[in-house]
């Protein structure tokens, strides 16, 4: 891609390690489009999870894919620059414009003026000099419910028929509405035709009744109460016949199936009525071998009134006045009623099938949808004041924050500025008696600890959490200080937000790099220290073990000498020998090591006194030189870009993050000045001897050293 030549002058400081071009000036937002995109400090950014507007984003991503790229911050920078008459408006604080500031040379310049005047006389302050975004916060005074607004969503309000407006409410109350730019709920032409396809499936359920009534009612207007009687007695009256029919295939199940002389027993100290469950539990009638049914005599109370029901209802318009009722009878029956039963499973699930026909025709009159399938169309044609309105809510929200994005994205000022904070960043991490400033929102945790770590900081992922708010995972950079060994997952803190509140914050994870050439230097001899701790407490445990385990044995061998027999026991000699031979040897390890110290003592105060302090800084660059090599070179590296990009960015530049900055990102605790400190500690450890037992050790041996080569006898 070719970039335009550019004739404007531009102006570059240097922060970070490379070149940022300064964004101040109005001919600065006019010429930006020739600006080479090679030396943008990022490319592309996501158009959420920022601490940034989002609304503005959308606005600004022209394609709405979640991103905005340096071409669509382009657009919209060339866009404001041709509605605004003098765009350095824009590096002032505010949302404010002034309408002598719109351009109105042309067609969109004059509607956007034309808006602003309207919207102005709509919230009450007709006349006024300037128009914010206070101004269109309040969307029911923009736009009203009785006006066209161009959403092509028509609320109750729109229609002024009655007919109209009762369809319109039918619609939003049994289908469901679509908000309205006025914040009413109402219809637009997609739920008008689902309603409309609801009530043409309701009507064609119902034509099927009338076409094969014969088959679908066939107990005519009663045929619903006709299935209601039957399949309230449908379980009960099928039990009965299969007992009957076992009691017919063997005589001896008549007294298994009737009810036991006990439970009627047990039931006689009951309060008995009809509505028990103990009752209605026994069966319908009196179990005998056959086919039939009593339909008035021998019933169990329980159940006579639903029995009657289903004589009254079922029986007696299918097979007369009976008192009796066969399986055949009964499965003929229900054969009447299985057309009714599906007609009623294939029942549109909407609620317009529980409308009375002669209310949904009337509502549904083909003159009152036409009307308000027109009044639809009405709306979303009349779209050119709305449009004016959005982009005026554009403009407003790009004189706000347009500038703070380039300060991000152009070039990254703001990052890099001591009292600003960049886009990226979400607050201040409290945490081992530091704070971190650099700290970004992760939402892809994995993918983000596989990049980040490229950016050579100290890294810490953690999980913050806080009442009535979603979890969110957050690294915080540590750049300054030096490493706690206790920085691992578990270890808690306190994260504070951009807007003040506090979350709880618990360590997940943890990248070390390093914080400080300091820090190196001491490493060398904190991981020595670390190890000779570490084989002590080894050591020490190892010998405890031991130590059990050998009091153990002698406790279990003096148990089996005491159970021994006496006769013939004998006491194993004392060997002094084998003792002799292991002081002598522990003796020997000693001397050696003496001669050895003793030697090197003598060696060193056997140097002139001028080589002396050359030696014990030889000795400190050979053990702490290389740590501190690397740390220099690995702290000269860290770079913001692999933090930003592991999160979606496109960052065009290798934006450094070296020890002076690193330490304005990262706060270390300090006693604030001119306060009072004690060093009186009540609570102090003990002071140790060993310390002066050594250095007396170490004189000492010097003293000899010198001794022998004679520097005391002149």
């Amino acid at each position: 891609m070719n970039e335009p030549l550019s004739l404007h002058r531009w102006r570059f400081f240097r922060t970070g390690g490379f070149d940022q071009v300064r964004m101040e000036t109005a001919d600065d937002l006019r010429h930006l489009a020739e600006l080479d995109q090679k030396l943008w400090a990022v490319l592309a950014c996501p158009a959420a999870g920022l601490e940034f507007d989002e609304q503005t984003l959308r606005l600004i991503d022209g394609n709405a894919d979640g991103n905005i790229r340096a071409l669509e911050l382009r657009a919209a920078v060339q866009w404001v620059c041709e509605r605004l008459r003098d765009p350095g408006v824009l590096f002032q604080p505010g949302s404010q414009v002034a309408l002598a500031n719109l351009n109105d040379s042309d067609a969109d310049g004059a509607g956007l003026l034309a808006a602003a005047q309207e919207v102005l006389e709509r919230v009450g302050r007709a006349g006024a000099a300037e128009v914010s975004l206070a101004d269109l916060a309040d969307t029911a005074l923009l736009f009203p419910a009785n006006r066209f607004n161009g959403d092509g969503v028509v609320p109750p309000a729109l229609a002024e028929d009655e007919a109209v407006r009762a369809l319109v409410e039918a619609v939003v109350g049994h289908a469901g509405g679509l908000p309205d730019r006025s914040g009413e709920a109402g219809v637009s032409l997609d739920t008008l035709n689902a309603f409309l396809a609801a009530a043409d499936a309701v009507r064609q359920w119902r034509a099927r009744a009338t076409d094969d009534a014969a088959q679908v009612l066939a107990f005519g207007d009663g045929t619903a109460a006709a299935l209601a009687a039957f399949d309230a007695v449908q379980v009960k009256v099928e039990d009965h016949f299969t007992r009957c029919r076992l009691a017919a295939f063997d005589a001896r199940a008549v007294v298994a199936l009737n009810p036991a002389d006990a439970d009627y027993t047990d039931m006689a100290a009951l309060p008995l009525s009809e509505a028990r469950a103990e009752v209605a539990a026994l069966p319908l009638a009196q179990v005998v071998p056959g086919d039939k049914l009593p339909l008035v005599e021998g019933i169990n109370p329980a159940w006579q009134h639903a029995m009657a029901a289903l004589r009254q209802q079922v029986v007696m318009p299918v097979l007369g006045e009976r008192s009796t009722l066969t399986w055949a009878e009964w499965q003929q029956l229900s054969a009447r009623l299985s057309a009714y039963r599906d007609w009623q499973a294939a029942k549109p699930a909407h609620a317009v099938a529980d409308w009375a026909a002669a209310d949904l025709d009337r509502l549904l009159a083909p003159a009152t949808v036409a009307a308000l399938t027109a009044l639809i169309a009405q709306d979303a044609e009349s779209a050119t004041d709305a449009t004016r309105v959005d982009a005026l809510n554009k403009l407003l929200h790009l004189r706000r924050d347009l500038v703070t994005l380039l300060r991000n994205f152009v070039n990254l000022s703001d990052f890099y500025d001591d009292g600003q904070s960049a886009i990226f960043q979400a607050g201040t991490l409290y945490i081992d008696r530091r704070s971190c400033t650099l700290c970004l929102r992760v939402n892809d945790m994995a993918r983000h600890a596989a990049l980040a770590p490229l950016s050579g900081a100290y890294l810490v992922y953690c999980q913050c959490v806080r009442q009535g708010e979603a979890p969110m995972t957050i690294v915080a950079a540590m750049t300054g200080g030096e490493a706690d060994e206790m920085m691992v997952p578990g270890r808690n803190g306190v994260f504070y937000d951009r807007q003040g509140r506090d979350w709880s914050a618990s360590v997940v994870k943890v990248v070390e790099a390093p914080i400080s050439v300091r820090q190196a230097f001491w490493s060398p001899y904190q991981r020595v220290a670390r190890m000779i701790g570490n084989q002590i407490q080894k050591l020490a445990a190892d010998r405890d073990k031991d130590v059990e385990a050998q009091s153990a044995a002698r406790v279990t061998t003096v148990g089996n000498q005491a159970a021994a027999p006496a006769d013939g026991a004998k006491q194993q000699a004392f060997d002094i020998a084998k003792f002799a031979g292991i002081f002598a040897a522990m003796g020997l390890a000693v001397g050696a090591l003496g001669t050895a110290l003793v030697a090197v003592v003598t060696g060193f105060f056997g140097l002139p006194a001028w080589q002396m302090p050359l030696v014990v800084l030889g000795l400190v660059l050979l053990v702490s030189g290389p740590s501190m090599l690397l740390a220099w070179l690995k702290l000269r590296q860290r770079n913001l870009g692999p933090l930003l990009d592991a999160n979606g960015w496109a960052v065009n530049i290798r934006a450094r993050i070296n020890v002076p900055f690193g330490a304005s990102l990262t706060g270390v605790a300090q006693l604030p000045e001119g306060s009072e400190r004690s060093l009186q500690d009540p609570y102090a450890d003990a002071a140790s001897p060993w310390p002066w037992w050594l250095l007396l050790a170490v004189l000492m041996a010097g003293l000899y050293a010198v001794w022998k080569q004679g520097w005391l006898t002149g």
